[in-house]
């Protein structure tokens, strides 16, 4: 376990190492450093003005020397500094990413929650009608763009019913609605891939001898069913963590929220690409680190796979 555990954070750090090389290579693409650019749509920006920014932040040092500074400012926790404010990009990052969490961990929550409850009702229910129905909502919700079911929920409830406002005002369907909007998107791959691994062990023989023994459908689902399929359904849930957040970006946008979201739009607009580089390289940090979990917990569910990475014969022939 002790190896198994070390391999998986080996690739993670190595992941986020290439991320943030290939971060440095694009920005260094660009037709200008981000100095040059952040200050091209200001008039009142002379040369020598430019010129003393850049050796500021930087910018004006032969690029192996850029690559290297930025790298140990990361290990430091050090993400450079914003052009558009002058403040840390880690500080600015701060302000508003405790709204993000709250809606990106409540929206994964009940995507799971959703996808489980799907999933259930599908394989348990007795009408073949009922069953296509419930089969088909998953397409269905990952089809639906995000910002389409946030606008037309918020056209309804907020416009034509009044129910809540268009904007954030601390209530409990202002913060609800986000979280539903982007957890029905979720929900749809988890629910897929679950819904497909059930049915797998569903047709394993263990599931007849249980059955012959008088176990009922819904003490196999909960009790065996449910346990076997998850790890592909945990495997589904870490990489959708990209989606996640994007779709965070997306809902906060709509919805008007404070978050990572506006700040995104902020920085773009803005061309601060130093802000713009620590959001992509949070990103790509974020979904690592969630799949480094998710790879850590698979063993907890499923023992072989320590076997099966260690090359073990007897894994491997199972």
């Amino acid at each position: 376990m002790g190896g198994y555990i070390l391999k998986r954070i080996g690739q993670a750090l190595l992941v986020i190492w290439l991320a943030y090389t290939a971060i440095f290579l694009a920005v260094q693409a660009l037709p200008n450093d981000p100095v040059t650019i952040f200050l091209s749509t200001d008039a009142a920006a002379d040369p020598a003005t430019i010129e003393r920014m850049k050796a500021y932040y930087g910018y004006d040092q032969p690029l192996h020397l850029q690559y290297l500074a930025q790298l140990a400012g990361l290990l430091r926790g050090d993400f450079g500094y914003s052009l558009s404010s002058g403040s840390q990009v880690i500080t600015r990052i701060g302000e508003v990413i405790g709204s993000t969490l709250v809606l990106a961990g409540s929206a994964f929550a009940l995507a799971v929650v959703l996808a489980v409850a799907l999933v259930a009702a599908a394989t348990l229910a007795r009408g073949a009608g009922l069953r296509r129905a419930l089969l088909n909502l998953p397409p269905l919700f990952i089809s639906i763009p995000v910002f389409w079911l946030a606008l037309v929920l918020l056209q309804l409830l907020a416009v034509q019913l009044g129910v809540m406002s268009l904007f954030p005002d601390g209530s409990f369907m202002s913060l609800a609605l986000p979280i539903l909007v982007l957890a029905i998107h979720l929900s749809a791959p988890i629910a897929q891939v679950l819904l497909k691994s059930v049915q797998d062990i569903q047709a394993q023989p263990f599931i007849d001898v249980l059955r012959a023994k008088g176990a009922g459908e819904g003490w196999i689902f909960f009790r065996h069913t449910l346990k076997n399929a998850a790890p592909a359904a945990l495997s589904i849930a870490g990489i959708t963590i990209g989606t996640l957040l994007a779709g965070s970006v997306i809902t906060e946008t709509v919805f008007a929220r404070a978050g990572l979201g506006q700040l995104v739009l902020q920085a773009v607009t803005v061309q601060d690409i130093p802000l713009v580089q620590g959001l992509v390289l949070l990103t790509a940090a974020a979904f690592t680190l969630v799949n480094l979990l998710v790879d850590l917990l698979h063993p907890q569910l499923d023992p072989r796979i320590i076997n099966a990475s260690a090359g073990s014969p007897r894994a491997l022939a199972a």
